[in-house]
């Protein structure tokens, strides 16, 4: 049975909730809905019915997977308050860990759309599946296309079902299938099958082929490279290993790398923590020697190799370490002049705890998520930083996810 409700606000991940505390994916604040309530949900949640009195800042969903799919949450809003959202996500982390400091408008780097997608194949009727999973499900949502992507991954779903059909076409093992969009053209990484016979390779190297692929690997082992997928970071050529992290946008990477380099301003040694292949570290290396350290060996010798093939460059040095386990410390760390740091979306509470304790003047940090990114601020005002500036930024349309850049600077010190 569905109930009237009235919606008062955006929950942190796009759903409507109402003054009592129901979640109701779909509804907009200043919306009357009617829902039917879902059994034993905690927080309470509720499906969406019908709208009775839409929101003035509703529009019509571009995409026709949006509320099946589980990817995007909330296409549904009008470009102003999304982006007032998006900001508050960050404001409101903040203010949670009671931190204050300036927070700009968010920075729309969408570009020309995500360069990567990860597509999940299923047997079923008539052949291989491709899609994404139904919200809060495991479902699959079987897709034509993803709308939100650059245009040459909009046939990634049918070279996803193309790779699958040597291993079985998802009827064995569920497989995973990304698809990375490069100069090169795409690059695919087959996941979740485990080792592959024979024959199955030696199939999947000839679809390279028939596929126009650029690489091709299984599990991160490369099958065959037909071009080197090569992406651009700055005036540098990156090859990332197959699978490797790499930010969702060619716009999104950009706009980041800006805000670092300006955030280290006239820095003569920067260390970059987490450092990928390294996008920050060339960006970087442009007017600053550059120390990379990171826990994937694959991702330093692309960085490396990027690095000697591009001329006019300051030097560019790498470090393997777990900084998880081994972070930094602060003698080491106060060989440089600035901090960059860049962790997956759990944070970097230790290595911040050791950049707290050090005497570097100036501390940039990228990051994902707003909660952890808020975590790691409040280690480093409670060891004496001021969080000066906070530039969110969005290369995560349509999600909950926001990308954060915030400059650190110890009161007094130098520039």
């Amino acid at each position: 049975m569905s109930d009237a409700m009235e919606i008062t606000r955006l929950g942190l991940r796009g759903d409507g909730v109402t003054a009592d505390g129901v979640v109701v994916p779909g509804a907009l604040p200043r919306e009357t809905v009617r829902a039917v309530p879902e059994e034993g949900t905690r927080p309470p949640r509720a499906r969406l019915d019908a709208v009775l009195t839409p929101s003035p800042d509703r529009i019509a969903p571009f995409c026709p997977y949006f509320g099946t799919c589980g990817g995007c949450a909330i296409q549904h809003l009008a470009p102003a308050p999304y982006a007032e959202w998006k900001r508050d996500l960050v404001v409101g982390a903040l203010a949670r860990a009671g931190i204050e400091a300036p927070v700009a408008p968010l920075v729309d780097a969408h570009g020309t759309g995500r360069r990567r997608i990860t597509l999940h194949v299923r047997a079923g009727e008539g052949g291989p599946q491709a899609g994404f999973m139904a919200a809060r499900s495991h479902a699959l949502v079987a897709i034509d296309h993803c709308p939100i992507t650059e245009a040459a991954l909009h046939r990634a779903p049918d070279i996803a079902r193309a790779v699958s059909r040597p291993l079985g076409g998802g009827g064995g093992k569920p497989l995973d299938v990304q698809v990375t969009a490069t100069a090169g053209g795409l690059d695919v990484d087959i996941r979740g099958h485990g080792p592959a016979s024979e024959r199955a390779r030696q199939s999947l190297v000839l679809l390279a082929g028939e596929l126009d692929l650029a690489r091709l690997s299984l599990h991160g082992e490369v099958l065959i490279v037909r071009r080197a997928p090569e992406i651009p970071a700055g005036r540098s050529r990156l090859v990332p290993p197959s699978g490797g992290f790499l930010q969702a946008t060619a716009e999104g990477e950009a706009t980041l790398a800006r805000l670092v380099v300006e955030g280290v301003a006239k820095a003569k040694r920067v260390v970059d923590l987490f450092s990928g292949a390294g996008a920050f570290s060339l960006a970087l290396a442009e007017g600053h020697t550059v120390h990379a350290v990171e826990g994937e060996e694959g991702a330093l010798k692309a960085l490396d190799r990027a690095f000697r093939e591009t001329g006019g460059l300051r030097t560019v040095t790498t470090e393997r370490r777990d900084l998880f386990r081994r972070p930094l410390l602060a003698p080491e760390l106060d060989r440089f002049d600035a901090i960059v740091f860049d962790p997956p979306r759990a944070g970097a509470e230790a290595q911040s705890a050791r950049i707290a304790e050090s005497k570097v003047p100036v501390v940039v940090g990228v990051s994902c998520d707003a909660g952890s990114f808020a975590r790691d601020a409040g280690v480093l005002v409670r060891g004496g930083y001021r969080l000066e500036a906070v530039t969110p930024v969005d290369q995560f349309r349509h999600s909950p996810h926001v990308e954060i850049v915030g400059v650190f600077r110890r009161p007094g010190k130098k520039r």
